[in-house]
């Protein structure tokens, strides 16, 4: 073997432990005879998140809260923080080159340890307002403990994150918005993500009656261009301005739906493809009598779909789903309740045309109990999207919240940001039984951690009782760890009272990425020398 051969081996291991986006497999042993060990998979080294900016309403409280599980085979190093982003000032028809803003990522991540700090990240911990552009809005203190800022009002940005070190493995960070009243008033909770280059958000709208935004954040140092894509019950939408939206190097671009077309339509699926480098993408759903919330992106195209963790006491479920290609998908829809999988009376099926955005109301079809959508193929299977759209609560007291399809659980979920009361965190094993350790950290301001074991059986979804931490102050973060084979799902919602309004957010729980695969030199080495 030549040494060139030697060093696209060793590169190629050491992009996976650095970026965390990616995961490298060994050969099938099937395939090559080989019987040694499948990839092994190590802790990430460096991630990135972007957090979209909150809320245009001065009556918006906004809590940010920072949490990295404790990952065995880290260094005691590294550091994490979130910064500002900027209001982008280029814009869709702005033809500026993006240069090589592929695969660019956010600015480099603090070396500093941060051990022995608060986590907070100036002199009242409140981090963001008030303070200057170059401070980091929050820097979490050490990991297995949550770290808080806060901001209020209309003139929050967007944030861009990086950690690396022993801060990188599982970091998660949630963005949750109180709105006294107004258009989009409620709860509004999101989960801040990584950049990637595509985005599906079925359960969108151009209604009169919706204020929905697609935001886009770019951490990279140089432009990214974005395709924006609409497609409703007959098909792609005619739209203006829709192609090569220009987002500036660590900026955000905030794009009103209704203004990239004339046609008003009551469900919307958004197609966001970016051209050159990599962005974050969430859509902000306001309703005028219906409260507001963030729809995050559905999970890849895939034939069969699972949408965890329904409220019990949803008032009104509103499936779409929308089939990318030309062929049609025919999917049988199911619940998957406490008892196992039940099929609703009257909506047995969707028929999802080739192109098109398809949906049906599904009632209150929880009945009191936890449920999860279930979308299976009834022939061959046609890759689609889903989300739903929940109501909670009757005639002018009613909040919504949507939940995407959901990848799975992996090797560890991660949810911040949770309360001794109005949590609950929804689990689903729609192929078999399995089961899953549960972990409450501490406290943001005290607490001791506590675990817990479950059996979630198959077919059904199943609402927790949360070990909650001994002595807990302030807020709380969860990690779910699967401890078989089989897939399971998972979604925590958030509650909250506003005068007799039942305030909610739900966010789908898939792996927290801390880990890649990276296979074994020795396997590598024995296959290439055949």
């Amino acid at each position: 073997m030549n040494r060139t051969t030697l060093s696209l081996i060793a590169a190629a291991t050491a992009l996976a432990a650095v970026t965390g986006f990616a995961a490298l497999s060994a050969p099938d042993p099937a395939a090559t005879g080989d019987t040694a060990e499948a990839a092994a998979h190590l802790p990430v080294e460096r991630t990135s998140l972007l957090c979209p900016p909150p809320s245009t309403s001065d009556l918006a409280e906004t809590t940010y809260t920072s949490f990295t599980p404790v990952t065995k085979g880290t260094e005691n190093k590294g550091g994490a923080e979130l910064r500002a982003a900027e209001r982008s000032e280029t814009g869709p028809e702005d033809e500026q080159d993006a240069g090589d803003a592929e695969g660019d990522e956010s600015t480099e991540g603090t070396e500093s340890d941060k051990d022995g700090e608060d986590g907070k990240s100036d002199e009242d911990g409140k981090g963001g307002k008030g303070g200057k552009p170059e401070d980091p809005v929050l820097a979490p203190g050490e990991p297995g403990k949550p770290a808080t800022g806060d901001t209020s009002g209309g003139e929050a940005p967007a944030l861009v994150g990086t950690a690396d070190g022993r801060f990188a493995p599982g970091w998660t960070v949630q963005q949750t918005t109180e709105v006294a009243a107004g258009t989009g008033r409620g709860l509004q909770g999101v989960t801040c993500t990584a950049p990637d280059t595509e985005f599906w958000f079925p359960g969108a709208s151009t209604d009169a009656d919706r204020t929905d935004y697609v935001h886009l954040t770019n951490p990279g140092d140089s432009a990214a261009v974005v395709d924006v894509e609409l497609y409703g019950e007959d098909g792609a939408l005619e739209t203006t301005v829709g192609e090569g939206i220009t987002v500036g190097p660590h900026a955000t671009e905030p794009i009103l739906l209704s203004t990239l077309t004339e046609e008003e339509q009551t469900d919307v699926t958004v197609h966001v493809v970016v051209r050159s480098g990599r962005v974050g993408a969430a859509v902000q759903a306001l309703d005028a009598e219906l409260g507001g919330d963030w729809l995050a992106a559905s999970t890849d195209p895939a034939g069969s779909l699972v949408l965890p963790g329904i409220p019990k006491d949803a008032t009104a479920v509103r499936l779409v789903a929308f089939a990318p290609g030309d062929a049609d998908a025919d999917l049988k829809v199911r619940l998957a309740s406490p008892s196992g999988l039940i099929t609703p009376a009257g909506q047995e099926t969707l028929r999802v045309k080739g192109g098109m955005t398809a949906a049906v109301d599904l009632g209150d079809l929880t009945r009191g109990e936890a449920g999860s959508l279930v979308l299976t193929p009834t022939n061959g299977a046609v890759p689609v999207v889903a989300a739903v759209r929940v109501l909670r609560g009757e005639g002018d007291a009613r909040e919504s919240a949507f939940i995407p399809a959901a990848r799975p659980v992996g090797t560890r979920a991660t949810s911040a940001g949770n309360t001794a009361e109005g949590t609950t965190l929804s689990v689903t094993a729609p192929e078999g039984t399995a089961r899953i350790k549960v972990t409450a950290s501490a406290g943001t301001e005290g607490g001791t951690p506590a675990s817990k074991t479950y059996t979630i059986k198959s077919g059904t979804t199943q609402n927790i009782d949360l070990p909650v931490p001994d002595g807990l102050k302030g807020t709380y973060a969860l990690t779910i760890e699967p401890q078989s084979d089989t897939p399971v799902y998972a979604s925590r919602t958030l509650t909250a009272t506003q005068d007799d309004v039942p305030a909610f957010t739900v966010q789908t729980l898939p792996d927290d990425r801390g880990t890649v695969a990276v296979p074994k030199a020795e396997e590598d080495l024995s296959v290439l020398q055949r």
